[in-house]
């Protein structure tokens, strides 16, 4: 493996003041969109509410606010896919800490919603939001044509299904106590983790100006890159830091016997890693310019991030 340092200009405190108005933006949106706490079925409309509201870095909801910021789109279209992407991610990890699934107590900081609730209502709760999500797709004009549009839906549906989201955590559960190979364990996290960042970048691409085959092939190319470094960075996290700086608990993994890029890599290599793939994804927007700031800075902080 050849680890290509990346050294960038971006002044921190932009990106910070970036990405902490985009989250209270997001934050107020999905309170806004979401079904209020007393409309019937109040129960599973609260818990919802705690599930999505309160939490979280939202770094999907960032990567198609960049992305959308690259193609030149409207911020108002922009938002709504941010929203549907938030709340597929939360169904993702409200199922996930499930105890059929990981069995966590603990997401964001606070109790998981089977524990704050029940196991039934957070089974609910995920169906929930992944409904809500393409229904805020559906009933919202996100593009100048139909046709994009549906493409938007097609990608969501692909990334969250079999082949994506829940076919990585179909791997994630087979490979308990089993020894992977990095090859097996990408396999596993393009889908897992990979699949919605790579569309989170896709459908805030589509919400702007269309771009040609080669450039959405590039903000792919960089999506795919940041998507297994997030896996790897969060391996490391996992081992390194605090349950109280992780917002969940610490060491799960090892725990459980999961292979992760630290089990199969060693701490060493997993970092190393980490960066070859930051350095991927700052050369696949090479091609962009200054319009793939946001993009650029972005993959600097989930690799460089300490939560």
């Amino acid at each position: 493996m050849v680890v290509r340092k990346v050294t960038t200009n971006h002044p921190a405190g932009d990106f910070a003041a970036w990405m902490g108005a985009l989250q209270a933006r997001v934050e107020a949106a999905l309170a806004r969109l979401l079904p209020g706490p007393d409309i019937v079925p109040q129960r599973l409309h609260q818990a919802m509410r705690y599930a999505v509201l309160g939490g979280g870095k939202r770094v999907r909801p960032l990567l198609a606010f960049a992305a959308g910021d690259l193609a030149g789109a409207d911020s108002s279209r922009t938002e709504i896919v941010a929203c549907a992407l938030e709340c597929i991610h939360t169904y993702s990890l409200v199922h996930d800490d499930l105890p059929c699934m990981d069995d966590d107590i603990l997401r964001r900081g606070r109790s998981s919603c089977h524990v704050e609730y029940d196991e039934a209502t957070a089974l609910l709760v995920g169906d929930s939001l992944q409904s809500f999500a393409f229904q805020l797709l559906g009933e919202n004009r996100l593009t100048d044509g139909a046709v994009a549009q549906l493409e938007m839906i097609r990608i969501l549906a692909a990334a969250c299904g079999s082949r994506g989201m829940a076919g990585g955590q179909a791997f994630d559960l087979a490979s308990v106590g089993k020894a992977l190979t990095v090859p097996e364990l990408e396999h596993m996290h393009i889908r897992k983790t990979g699949a919605l960042i790579r569309a989170s970048v896709a459908l805030g691409a589509y919400c702007g100006t269309a771009l040609s085959k080669e450039e959405r092939d590039h903000l792919d190319r960089y999506a795919r890159a940041i998507g297994l470094a997030f896996q790897v960075v969060d391996d490391l996290l996992d081992c390194e830091a605090s349950t109280a700086t992780l917002g969940k608990t610490a060491g799960k993994d090892a725990a459980a016997k999961k292979p992760t890029y630290v089990s199969v890599l060693g701490v060493a290599r997993a970092r190393d890693l980490a960066e070859d793939l930051r350095a991927d994804a700052h050369k696949a927007l090479s091609g962009f310019g200054e319009k793939s700031y946001r993009l650029a800075a972005l993959a600097d902080f989930i690799v460089l991030r300490k939560f």
